[in-house]
């Protein structure tokens, strides 16, 4: 006896495309490769199709999701489950993830990601990284390529920036619009973001880097000299070896820590000079 298919109209405004296919489902679940002993998180559970697959072998889950039409669904599907599936109604951009860490064991994220709110939430999550293990989403295949770019390439930016700071990036599969319902119009791919135990390069003032990084990228075409001229100068730029007629994407991570850290220690000077 074949199971009644849910029925749920995707919403646009949630960016919803529900993954149906058993064979991407299944390769998804391999990827993460859960176990009973973590602590696993699913963003946008949606239909609960990716869900079943990590029940399955972990046993315990925490969902978050927004369109609450789809809670009592989830509710129902997984009832058996009992106290092992949470799932709390709330918008993932603003929920803070440290409030489900019950114990020493770190989260293990996971999520097909709406199209139109990867960006922000991959910088929320960022910011949580301390108490995340690693991170599997299902995004647009863009989106990943701008977080495992690398200098020079046309995709390196502020976001691969501010990933790699914290975690290393792995680019694993893509995954076709048929995979889903209703199919997008782009080809999409699953990435694992895994942040540091101890970050390899250290800023000494992030929100410091963050500025210079989103600043820095405001205009691409423009060079150094004139995107960066409102927080350094050309030839303290000079001073700490870094041309500043390269555009930005022609600078490493560690060059524009370094560029980060010249403007930090000048604030600092020039605060203990007006003390």
């Amino acid at each position: 006896m074949s199971k009644k298919p849910i029925m749920h109209k995707a919403r646009k405004r949630f960016g919803q495309n529900f993954l149906h296919d058993p064979g991407i489902i299944g390769r998804i679940t391999r990827a993460i490769s859960p176990k009973p002993e973590q602590h696993l998180v699913e963003i946008g559970p949606g239909l609960g199709a990716l869900t079943e697959e990590l029940l399955g072998e972990a046993g315990a889950l925490d969902a978050i999701e927004l369109d609450r039409d789809l809670i009592p669904v989830l509710r129902t599907k997984f009832f058996r489950y009992g106290d092992n599936f949470r799932i709390h109604e709330a918008d993932a951009l603003k929920f803070d993830f440290r409030t489900l860490q019950q114990d020493e064991r770190p989260l293990r994220v996971v999520g097909n990601l709406p199209y139109n709110i990867s960006t922000p939430l991959i910088f929320h999550l960022l910011s949580f990284s301390g108490v995340i293990s690693d991170m599997h989403f299902m995004l647009q295949k863009e989106v990943v390529e701008r977080l495992a770019a690398a200098p020079g390439d046309s995709h390196y930016g502020r976001l691969g920036i501010m990933a790699q700071y914290y975690c290393r990036v792995e680019q694993l599969f893509l995954v076709p619009p048929e995979a889903f319902q209703p199919a997008p119009k782009v080809d999409s791919a699953i990435v694992r973001l895994t942040p540091y135990q101890q970050l390899p390069l250290v800023a000494k003032d992030v929100s410091c880097l963050q500025e210079v990084v989103r600043v820095a990228f405001g205009q691409r075409r423009k060079t150094l000299r004139n995107n960066l001229k409102p927080l350094i100068d050309a030839s303290t730029l000079e001073a700490i070896g870094i041309d500043p007629q390269l555009r930005p994407e022609r600078l490493s991570l560690e060059q524009f820590i370094q560029i980060s850290d010249a403007i930090s220690d000048h604030r600092d000077e020039k605060g203990k000079t007006e003390e």
